[in-house]
């Protein structure tokens, strides 16, 4: 591929639901464009850009692709991201790196959670976008029913710019209001709105130049010529979002989309400086600044190891360059550069601003990171990914599997920054967290066929707390004789409890030299031991106050291990008369639906033992805040989507503990006993 000016550099990602048809709609594109030799089809799996065999067998995308073509002397670079909400960290991550957006939405469903989800996140960096009406071909497709629900939810700035050909009886091509080529086509209600429509474009077109509005007031009319130039302008700004339509599958519309795309949407000059993190600190989009780029995608290739994707933002990049990690402090060397088109790669001989390329086998670099001329070091503001909403307790079904599972998990999650793999150190559990049961299942998929591991699931348990509601005193004279030397220390202790989050506090208040100082450590030693193995049900006590304050020792027996038992044991007889209650983790909860979702979520969550702390409007959506138990949220993931039709998605962060109520700690602790008994007797 030949090498661009800034100016004619046009990088986008395509957005939407899941199901839209984003990955045929690039198909479409890529043999127009001459890219590609024949249209691929996603349901047979011979599309350019779902080549894993993970979406070849499920038939949806599960990462973002980097396509790359010329289209009509201008250099293209698209993302063509994953619809799925278990993939939207790679939605989060392309829409950091490129400068526009093609937001798809179907002629039939309208706009979906989805869409409405990847907006708003393209709302987050400011992006330009138009919108592509997909799927007009289908039985109940709705071209104009769809323009009033993008006008209605997106505002007045959506405008069509092409329209349907035949949509009453058999979609079969597009009309271009600003060519005139189609227009004599057009039949029915379509027809009818033509005038309608460029007044819209005329409108929209005027108010983004002061000059175009001064001639549209003076003379009411404006040449295609003035209104592409309005449009444009407007677009750059974010005031304007173009409507166009059509069928990816057909391959109808594309061409007048992809012309819409290069002639609207802005070029990284047009975008302008990128400002780094260090204020005051930014670098302009040309090439003869110093090289900067910015990491959003790291995949780990079988045959090439890693492989970095990266937009450039300034400068040039040849093969063989020193290069900067601003984020790590640590240099690169550059080997091959390439382009990429779905799985093929293209080697390039330079990089420059606008660019999105890869390379290959970069040790200290990975995604979220800066790469920059060494003597002119600048670091990029960082993407905030979306964060895990399902957990699961993950065992090996073969013993000593375990250190595959970690050295595979390590390196999955290497290239997944939504994917969370931890050992919870109180429940002792390996858990992996991610953004739905699908992302989970193909993490486990992956780890079978790359790590020849099988993994059984289970619902983790919950770090439960125990601790103390009144005071009380406990006492231990621990005495052992066996032959030759004993065990003696005896142990007076006062317990009360503390405010909830101050953990744990020993006071020594032993006078006399009733036990000699060198033992109290041992003391306190056996109490915190205590505290980690738990009374109730074995889990962590906290937030106690104890008070040493009497004991006895012997002049031969007594030693530090007498006194550590000592401690143990009385710090366990005074938390048997002091109402010990289970605790468990309390969630802060935001869960976003469509509003006639808002009866069956709350009572949902009235079941799960949750308080719901507040309701607003956040768009076209209702936002419900609540508090809820962790132990009720693992399964909350199927639940919404069962409920929503997938249209509901949620968050949720640590709040507090609380007191666990009586019947539920009682089968808690009953269960907790009988794991023990098991364990003792393996």
């Amino acid at each position: 591929m030949k090498k661009f000016d800034v100016k004619d550099i046009r990088n986008f990602a395509f957005i939407s639901h899941g199901g839209t048809g984003k990955t045929t709609l690039a198909e479409a594109i890529l043999f127009t464009a001459g890219a590609s030799t024949r249209l691929g089809r996603v349901d047979q799996g011979t599309t350019v850009c779902d080549f894993d065999d993970d979406e070849k067998k499920r038939k949806i995308s599960i990462g973002a692709k980097l396509i790359n073509f010329e289209w009509k002397g201008k250099g293209v670079f698209a993302v063509v991201t994953p619809g799925y909400a278990d993939f939207f960290g790679d939605v989060t991550s392309a829409l950091h790196a490129v400068d526009g957006a093609v937001v798809l939405v179907c002629g039939v469903g309208g706009i979906e959670v989805g869409t409405q989800k990847a907006w708003k996140e393209a709302d987050k960096h400011n992006l330009p976008r138009v919108i592509f009406i997909n799927k007009l071909d289908k039985d109940n497709a709705g071209y104009f029913k769809v323009v009033d629900s993008l006008r209605q939810s997106f505002g007045n700035r959506c405008v069509p710019i092409t329209l349907p050909v035949g949509q009453e009886k058999s979609f079969s091509g597009v009309a271009h209001l600003l060519t005139g080529t189609g227009i004599d086509a057009l039949t029915g209600e379509v027809k009818e709105k033509v005038q309608e429509c460029r007044t819209m474009l005329e409108e929209v077109a005027a108010e983004s130049d002061d000059a175009l509005t001064e001639k549209y007031l003076n003379e009411g009319k404006l040449s295609p010529e003035e209104i592409m130039r309005g449009l444009r302008k407007g677009v750059c700004a974010g005031t304007v979002i173009p409507i166009f339509c059509g069928s990816a599958e057909k391959n109808i519309g594309t061409t007048e989309l992809m012309d819409g795309v290069c002639e609207l949407m802005p070029s990284p000059i047009d975008k302008g400086a990128i400002a780094g993190l260090e204020e005051g600190k930014t670098r302009s989009p040309e090439k003869a600044a110093p090289f900067s780029a910015f990491v959003f995608k790291n995949v780990i290739d079988p045959y090439t190891g890693n492989l970095i994707y990266f937009r450039v933002y300034s400068g040039t990049l040849h093969p063989n360059s020193d290069v900067l990690n601003a984020t790590t402090g640590v240099k690169e060397k550059i080997g091959a550069i390439a382009t990429l088109c779905g799985k093929d790669q293209r080697h390039i001989d330079e990089a420059s601003a606008g660019d999105i390329v890869v390379v290959a086998k970069l040790k200290g670099t990975s995604y979220n990171q800066t790469l920059c001329d060494p003597a002119h070091p600048i670091d990029y503001r960082k993407i905030v990914y979306p964060k895990p909403s399902v957990s699961y307790a993950v065992n090996p079904k073969a013993k000593g599997d375990e250190e595959k599972i970690a050295t595979g998990l390590h390196r999955i999650t290497d290239e997944d920054p939504t994917l969370v793999a931890h050992r919870n150190p109180e429940t002792h559990e390996l858990v992996i967290s991610g953004m739905g049961d699908l992302h989970v299942e193909i993490v486990l998929d992956r780890l079978k066929k790359r790590y020849g591991v099988d993994i059984d699931t289970s619902i983790p348990k919950v770090a439960y707390k125990e601790t103390i509601k009144m005071k009380a005193e406990g006492h231990e004279k621990y005495k052992k004789q066996s032959g030759g030397r004993g065990q003696y220390g005896e142990v007076f202790l006062k317990i009360e409890p503390l405010e909830r989050g101050k953990g744990f506090e020993f006071v020594d208040e032993v006078v006399g030299g009733a036990i000699p100082r060198n033992f109290i450590p041992a003391v306190e030693k056996g109490i915190v031991g205590a505290m980690e193995e738990g009374v109730l049900a074995g889990n962590r006590v906290i937030d106690v106050r104890a008070i040493l304050y009497d004991g006895s020792f012997h002049d031969v027996d007594s030693s530090e291990m007498s006194f550590k038992i000592a401690g143990s044991k009385a710090f366990k007889d005074a938390c048997g008369k002091a109402k010990m209650v289970l605790l468990e983790p309390i969630m802060n909860v935001d869960i976003y639906i469509p509003s006639h979702y808002m009866g069956d979520i709350t009572g949902s969550l009235n079941s799960k033992r949750g308080r719901i702390m507040g309701m607003e409007e956040t768009g076209d959506l209702k936002k419900i805040t609540a508090q809820v138990p962790i132990a009720e949220m693992f399964k909350f993931s199927n639940e919404l989507r069962s409920i929503t039709g997938g249209r509901g998605s949620f968050e949720m962060d640590f709040s507090h503990y609380e007191e666990v109520p009586a019947m539920i700690a009682q089968k808690v602790i009953e269960a907790a006993k009988k794991d023990h008994e098991l364990a003792a007797k393996e």
